[in-house]
């Protein structure tokens, strides 16, 4: 394997000293494109391009054709793996993800296996023609949702606001949440190291819905089943270390708890001040973040300003990837993003 062209992202990861900052952009292929969307049409849905490698591939590629990002990220979903359990995963138009199934009563719940990985060949296709086309241009990244915000889509049945049956679950029957949550880690375990047997060289856990839980139950149903997936991944492959990631929106509260979960990087939201986090920490990792993805609908100027800010926030010295603190809007113009990089790589003193 030869070695990368730019690394910049997996040395920050490691808190090794780069000539910049690095940047990748969550959701960073996707709707704000006009080519994802001409892909998209191809595919004939989003679940249509999920399933093709040669599709994912593409939109995978396509933001790197136009912006100078330091890291790939998967062309995939969070809920794949759901899916792959049984639960009959669909989009509703204008309404996001849905199950057909969802785990409402307690036989359905002690039914639930680990799913055969053999189902989600797919994906781990997808990295190895991802891994081939990118040619080690840059690295790519690997992903899975968390077990608790999986679990969140399969007991709700799809998106929510409030998260009822979940907290319903949660204070009455915690004995079934955790089975939901212990089957979840598993197959979230096997799904992250089969991406990263395929070719990802850092991997991401999203725990979109962690931060919606009370002090003391995120670290009960959401942490501590991350900490079982990071203590059971392939940590060296390809004569490397494979950076994991862990982003809890909302989390900032519990920096330091979820700094010390095996982690090699922690993502923050925008919520959170980027220089008061790297106190906390110290340097037991490096972070990842945290520009409000909403500051791409204001000028380039402004953009240009808030990413020198986020910048002096941290100061010198290494350990800081630079990313939006959540995903980036379809209604995003590609031109401010193009500003935002522009800004990031004009600061070399790292």
């Amino acid at each position: 394997m030869k070695p990368l062209e730019n690394d910049t992202f997996l040395r920050a990861c490691l808190r090794q000293p780069t000539d910049y900052t690095p940047v990748w952009l969550m959701r960073q292929a996707g709707r704000y494109l006009p080519e994802y969307r001409a892909t998209r049409a191809r595919a004939g849905s989003f679940l249509g391009l999920c399933h093709s490698p040669d599709l994912a591939t593409e939109v995978t590629l396509q933001p790197l054709e136009r912006f100078p990002l330091d890291a790939a990220i998967l062309f995939s979903d969070i809920l794949t793996v759901p899916d792959a359990m049984g639960l009959g995963l669909y989009f509703a138009e204008g309404e996001g993800p849905k199950f057909e199934c969802p785990l409402r009563d307690e036989s359905a719940i002690r039914a639930l296996t680990v799913p055969d990985m053999d189902k989600l060949r797919y994906v781990f296709d997808a990295v190895a023609s991802i891994r081939k086309a990118l040619n080690d241009r840059v690295p790519l990244i690997g992903f899975s949702g968390s077990p608790f915000t999986l679990a969140c889509y399969m007991i709700e049945g799809g998106g929510s606001d409030r998260f009822s049956r979940v907290k319903a679950m949660l204070y009455d029957r915690p004995d079934l949440l955790h089975h939901i949550l212990d089957i979840n880690a598993q197959a979230v375990t096997a799904y992250l190291n089969a991406q990263i047997a395929a070719g990802a060289q850092a991997v991401q856990l999203f725990d979109t819905w962690g931060g919606v839980l009370a002090a003391g139950k995120y670290q009960e149903f959401s942490l501590a089943y991350m900490r079982r997936v990071i203590a059971g991944l392939t940590r060296e492959a390809e004569g490397r270390r494979v950076p994991v990631i862990v982003f809890t929106k909302g989390g900032g509260l519990w920096l330091e708890e979820i700094a010390d979960c095996g982690c090699d990087v922690v993502g923050l939201d925008w919520t959170v001040d980027l220089g008061e986090a790297r106190k906390r920490v110290g340097h037991k990792v490096a972070l990842q973040g945290n520009l409000d993805p909403n500051a791409l609908f204001a000028s380039p100027g402004a953009i240009e300003r808030e990413v020198q800010h986020l910048l002096r926030q941290y100061g010198d010295g290494p350990g800081h990837v630079f990313n939006l603190g959540h995903g980036i809007s379809q209604f995003t113009d590609p031109e401010h993003v193009a500003a935002l990089l522009r800004a990031v790589h004009a600061i070399r003193s790292v």
